[in-house]
């Protein structure tokens, strides 16, 4: 060895180009006492087939024990194919492998590291690189937890002996993107040449492949199946028994077993969607099966693996579980069913309350005199809602000459709201007609409230207003009613409310009455709060702008004519309540 340095020679080929007497093969080992070597050992083979994978691994032990040998035995000293060519067989493989080169350390014998060389394309390593991006990167560089593992050494033994290593599953643990991440890997290594040809399986891929296709099945309500026809094998999987309520410790049902398990009325449709199936045709098919749950509502979806003749050979097919669809669409239409009906009823029940109210609230299109009282009536229906209202009204000269004038409000809506509305309008009248003061009067009308068949209570408020035409005295009563707004000369105010409580909250009476002239050109204004009520606004704020704004209108040009339609317009553009409003005036020549 002209450097003297300590390694092992080794020889193949015919004699005088190995060993001594023409041997096929030999090993000549330096053994070195810390200088230059001045001894060396040789090794033969006991036959002429040369050294076997045994001889190479003793010869490799005693050049380490000796001298510290790091040259590869017979033909595994080159290199092996050229890179370019093992890349080309590469890149058709359907699995993940890489080619390792080992770089060997300074001390002889040892293996620093390994470069990949070659990657196949579907080679994903831990951190997601894949294919090209692996080559030129060295193993400890990029994984360095591999370094003194059992795969390092397992390399190291292929690569010495040649005998190809394989992993058990073992964990990973590396940080990507400083987030610490564990994998679960098998690998398998094989020499080739000097190089060593890498393989893989990510278990915890196919655990979570697994993982993912399993909630897939349960969330979707799936369940495959494989039927291998001529062997009359059947296969199912997990999902599969739960939908049909089986023990997987069961076989699967047959498909000759399975319209037993099929609702007889859907018999006939099973078993003719089996026969297209083994005649080769595809099929989508929807079924219902008896299980010890009940019955399920099932689709089959199968498509058939044929074979020269078109017949099928296997099926491969998935159940899917429409039971919880199907209840929720029986549901979905017994509730429009309802829904319907119910529509139909509220459209009656309106119409009906609709014909009731303009029966006992016809709209007035002229102005009426009622007692020498110039009588304008409005009333409006909200725009949003599908019921009735309770407001009302009431303008009608009494026997002896007098004026009954009444405005009320109905709480809630439909049919009991007309109902309870018609009650109050003509027992009202009937009372006044027979002489009642009003206070009397309003304490009858409580009491029938508070007196209704159980389940129709209701509440309401009410003003009260007899005007005298000899004597011009306006009498007036109310119960929890808003205030009549008066506008005299011009200015308008509201009259000061005699004592009264809602009719139909209490049965204690208490209700007074109060009086006052009329005086020529006087504008007495009845209302309902939907004329001044807002969302989210103080009431006072409404009664302060009706004042305003009736002050206006009797003041301007046009004066008091159509001075209900003019207010509401202005008052409550969008009705968002039902209006009622009575205006009452004395011409100025009714002296």
């Amino acid at each position: 060895w002209p450097d003297g340095g300590p390694t092992a020679k080794v020889g193949d080929g015919p004699a005088g180009d190995g060993g001594p007497g023409g041997w096929p093969a030999a090993a000549w080992v330096p053994v070195s006492g810390g200088g230059a070597a001045g001894t060396v050992l040789g090794f033969l083979p006991s036959g002429p087939e040369g050294f076997d994978t045994a001889a190479r691994t003793l010869v490799r032990k005693a050049a380490r024990s000796a001298g510290r040998a790091r040259v590869p035995l017979g033909d595994a000293a080159g290199a092996g194919p050229d890179v370019g060519a093992v890349q080309a067989v590469f890149d058709g493989l359907p699995v993940p492998a890489v080619l390792l080169t080992p770089l060997w350390s300074p001390v002889p014998g040892e293996v620093e590291d390994y470069r990949i060389d070659a990657a196949a394309p579907r080679s994903v390593d831990s951190a997601g690189r894949r294919g090209g991006e692996l080559v030129g990167r060295r193993v400890l560089e990029t994984y360095p937890a591999v370094a003194g593992t059992d795969l390092w050494r397992g390399y190291a033994g292929t690569l010495l002996t040649g005998v190809p290593y394989e992993s058990g599953p073992f964990p990973y643990e590396e940080a990507v993107a400083g987030v610490p991440r564990r994998t679960t890997w098998t690998v398998r290594a094989a020499r080739l040449g000097g190089r060593l040809v890498v393989s893989w399986v990510r278990h915890d891929g196919i655990a979570r492949e697994t993982r993912r296709r399993h909630q897939m099945e349960r969330l979707g309500g799936l369940g495959w199946v494989e039927w291998d026809v001529r062997a009359g094998e059947v296969t199912w999987s997990g999902q599969t028994y739960r939908i049909f309520g089986r023990d997987p410790a069961e076989a699967p049902l047959t498909w000759e077993e399975l319209p037993t398990h099929v609702v007889p009325e859907d018999v006939p449709r099973f078993e003719a969607a089996t026969r297209l199936l083994r005649e080769g045709h595809s099929l989508d098919r929807t079924f219902r099966i008896t299980t010890p749950s009940g019955v399920r509502h099932l689709r089959l979806v199968a498509e058939p693996v044929t074979d020269a003749e078109g017949a099928a050979v296997e099926v491969h097919a998935l159940y899917q579980d429409l039971t919880a669809l199907r209840r929720a669409e029986q549901a979905l239409l017994e509730s429009e069913r309802e829904v319907l009906a119910q529509q139909d009823l509220l459209t009656a029940e309106r119409a009906l309350a609709a014909r009731l109210q303009q029966a006992l609230l016809p709209r007035q299109d002229r102005v009426l005199t009622v007692a020498g009282l110039r009588t304008e009536v409005f009333y409006l229906p909200s725009q949003a809602g599908l019921s009735v209202g309770g407001d009302w009204y009431s303008a009608v000269e009494l026997p002896d000459g007098s004026g009954l004038f009444v405005i009320g409000d109905v709480a809630g809506h439909g049919i009991d709201a007309v109902a309870t509305m018609a009650q109050l309008r003509f027992t009202a009248k009937g009372m006044i007609v027979t002489g009642s003061p009003l206070p009397d009067a309003l304490a009858r009308l409580n009491a029938l409230l508070m007196h209704a068949p159980e389940g129709r209570h209701s509440t309401a408020t009410l003003a009260l207003a007899r005007y005298r035409p000899w004597d011009r005295t306006m009498t007036w009563a109310q119960a929890g009613h808003l205030p009549p707004l008066l506008v005299r000369g011009g200015r308008a105010a509201y009259l000061t409310p005699p004592a009264g409580i809602v009719l139909g909250a209490t049965a204690a009476r208490s209700y007074e009455e109060q009086r006052f002239t009329v005086l020529p050109d006087d504008h007495l204004l009845l209302y309902t709060d939907g004329l001044v009520e807002r969302p989210g606004e103080d009431l006072a704020e409404g009664l302060a702008r009706l004042a305003r704004l009736a002050g206006d209108a009797v003041r301007g040009a046009a004066g008091a004519e159509r001075l209900t339609t003019r207010l509401t317009e202005a008052l409550s553009p969008a009705r968002r309540d039902d209006i009622c409003l009575l205006h009452l005036a004395l011409p100025v020549d009714g002296l």
